[in-house]
């Protein structure tokens, strides 16, 4: 039932300067993968094929990426690095990519609205690429669509943060609907809350699977914390009407948007390729 993902991808990634300054985030390899190759493996695997990618200027790395090299492809054509582009080639084989630009940095929320062009009327999902999740079995995004498939709503992914963390998400309230399933409906959402005043531990991930109306609350939205269109005010407006599932995911989650985080993940990577 899901078709499409978006992923914004228009941000500066300015906690990795210099690095960033001529690479986008989405770009810097964990391993020999970039972030946004997992991210989009991870919707191919929920059965999404369509990608749908908001865009900056300097990101045209990520065009080229999922594009054919002939000069490249040529030269190792017949060689033992020949393989080394199987996974890659199978991607874009299999989807459709489209791009549109960001022209200003307002949000996520923002960056969402402007992917409307991409997505059009149908329900959709959401992938931060720096947010890199994995699972054996199941990824989150495949999780996430038979949660969607259950209730009919806007679904985010939640995992426990430590309290003193709080300042860096958005937190949900929920009442649980089905411990069998780790679902939430909630009942109210904040913006990096400080920690005296957050309603929870559970905080919200890089992870989205959002109904169509949301376009609509969002070009209502006004800016919220920092300044920003934040997506956190536009899921309250439909969590007023019980619409929104909070989902707590199965797997591991890197904040690949840290230099911690990124460490975390190139380490664990490379364990368990050994």
């Amino acid at each position: 039932m899901i078709k499409k993902c978006l992923f914004p991808a228009a941000g500066y990634g300015t906690r990795f300067l210099p690095a960033t300054k001529a690479t986008p985030k989405e770009m810097l390899p964990i391993l020999t993968k970039p972030l946004i190759q997992y991210g989009v493996e991870e919707a191919v695997d929920a059965g999404i094929t369509t990608m749908a990618i908001v865009s900056g200027r300097g990101k045209r790395a990520i065009e080229d990426h999922f594009d054919i090299s002939y000069e490249l492809e040529h030269q190792i054509k017949g060689g033992s690095k020949e393989t080394l582009l199987t996974e890659i080639r199978s991607l874009i084989e299999q989807c459709t990519f489209s791009y549109t630009r960001q022209i200003e940095m307002k949000g996520l929320g923002h960056a969402i609205l402007t992917g409307e062009t991409l997505i059009g009327n149908e329900p959709f999902a959401v992938v931060l690429a720096d947010d890199l999740c994995q699972h054996d079995e199941k990824g989150v995004l495949e999780q996430m669509t038979e949660v969607y498939e259950k209730y009919q709503c806007s679904v985010v992914a939640i995992e426990e943060i430590p309290m003193d963390q709080t300042h860096k998400y958005g937190v949900i309230a929920g009442k649980l609907v089905d411990n069998t399933d780790d679902t939430y409906r909630i009942t109210d959402m904040v913006e990096k809350p400080d920690p005296k005043e957050a309603p929870s531990n559970l905080a919200i991930i890089g992870r989205y699977i959002l109904t169509p109306d949301i376009f609509d609350i969002l070009r209502e939205t006004k800016a919220g914390k920092g300044g920003e269109i934040q997506i956190t005010d536009a899921l309250l407006e439909q969590a007023k009407q019980g619409k929104v599932i909070a989902y707590k995911f199965k797997g591991k989650r890197f904040d690949c948007g840290s230099v911690d985080g990124f460490v975390e993940a190139t380490n664990w990577f490379y364990d368990k390729m050994k």
